[in-house]
């Protein structure tokens, strides 16, 4: 009888609370604070201005208040421009770092390192000031990661899962795309949103009743607008660019739309209005259900930025990772396993895709091993 080789994996223990640091007592650093302190997390405020770290102890958003030397993760909750420096001190340590800045090429490029992965949670408020903080702000909400050929594979699984836990749906894509979606579906609405508000504004000044009668059409598309300006000041300087080509692109669908309306082109309006319609309504929202999903499992390969790849990959395919988890082996002919939760009906695509780079995945039922 051979003799039996036994392999035992040791998985990454993603979900076990720990220490974090947050900096930037924000809305949005106050609100990661309380979903980590939810979660059992022991939470160290760092801000600038300390009064506003003390505010946020006093609110309960934070444990203590000062930098933590055995922190396992540290966020970055400031203005883009300052991300990078806090990043580089903050990985003088042992931990984590991830971020939430609106721009990440820029700021991924500036921070090279294998324990940094770049954030940003697709929430927010037109609120502001750590008062207005929220547990629940990321709930049924994208948070997209930046990994890259360097990213650690642990690291970015903890931060995948440690965010998934807040409540998010995450989603992976590189830097610079991160920087060109974003700018159409983030940064040009809000330049759209304050345009619109100026307009309104400069044409109340000739007729007074015109802001009161704004609707809720009105009021809608405007909240945003309402938003801390000095944050979209460094945005619109980081992703410049993409930006310009967005409001490019809406300038002429504009332009289009105002030509359509200008010749009673009733036929041509409705195509317009009702693709729009059915645009909107097809949105995606939220998680399907656990009987929808399955596990994709996939061995790690013996080469350098496999995270990355899987998790673009099933990016640019449309495919959400509701969970990913990432495994090890002792045996050293056995590098581990990468799990990632995947609704049932995209299987095949990914499984797919990842077959034609090189990849073996295989894919089960939920929980089965």
């Amino acid at each position: 009888m051979g003799q039996q080789v036994l392999s035992e994996e040791v998985e990454v223990d993603a979900m076990r609370p720990g220490r974090a640091v947050v900096i930037g007592a924000g809305l949005m650093g106050g609100s990661v604070a309380l979903a980590l302190r939810a979660l059992g997390w022991f939470v160290s405020g760092v801000d600038r201005d300390m009064t506003r770290a003390q505010r946020g102890l006093a609110l309960g958003a934070f444990d203590a208040v000062g930098p933590d030397p055995l922190a396992d993760v540290t966020f970055i909750c400031t203005p883009v421009s300052s991300v990078a420096a806090l990043a580089s001190v903050a990985l003088e340590g042992g931990g984590i770092v991830t971020d939430i800045g609106s721009t990440k090429q820029k700021v991924v490029a500036a921070v090279d390192h294998p324990r940094f992965v770049g954030g940003h949670p697709m929430a927010g408020s037109e609120q502001d000031g750590i008062d207005a903080s929220d547990a629940a702000m990321f709930s049924g909400r994208t948070w997209v990661l930046t990994p890259t050929d360097r990213t650690d594979s642990d690291a970015y699984a903890r931060i995948h899962a440690l965010v998934s836990s807040f409540g998010a749906v995450v989603v992976s894509v590189s830097p610079d795309h991160h920087d060109q979606l974003v700018a159409v579906v983030s940064h040009v609405p809000h330049l759209a949103a304050a345009t619109l508000m100026t307009v309104a504004a400069d044409g109340a000044e000739e007729h007074g009743t015109l802001l009161r009668l704004a609707a809720g059409g009105f009021r809608d598309m405007t909240r945003i607008a309402a938003g801390h300006p000095t944050i979209w000041l460094d945005i619109c300087d980081d992703n410049r660019e993409a930006i310009v080509t967005g409001m490019d692109n809406l300038i002429a669908e504009l332009g289009v739309m105002r030509d359509v309306v200008a010749a009673g082109d009733r036929s041509s309006l409705n195509v317009m209005l009702t693709s729009a319609r059915v645009a909107r309504i097809n949105l995606p929202t939220g998680a399907p259900a656990p009987e929808s999903l399955v596990e994709l499992r996939v061995p790690i390969p013996d080469r350098p930025g496999f995270i990355a790849e899987v998790t673009r990959l099933a990016s640019d395919l449309g495919v959400n990772v509701y969970d990913i988890e990432l495994s090890h082996s002792i045996d050293a002919a056995d590098r581990g396993m990468l799990v990632l939760v995947i609704a049932k009906e995209l299987s095949d695509l990914l499984r797919g895709g990842l077959l034609a780079r090189g990849f073996k995945p295989s894919v089960s039922a939920l929980g089965e091993r």
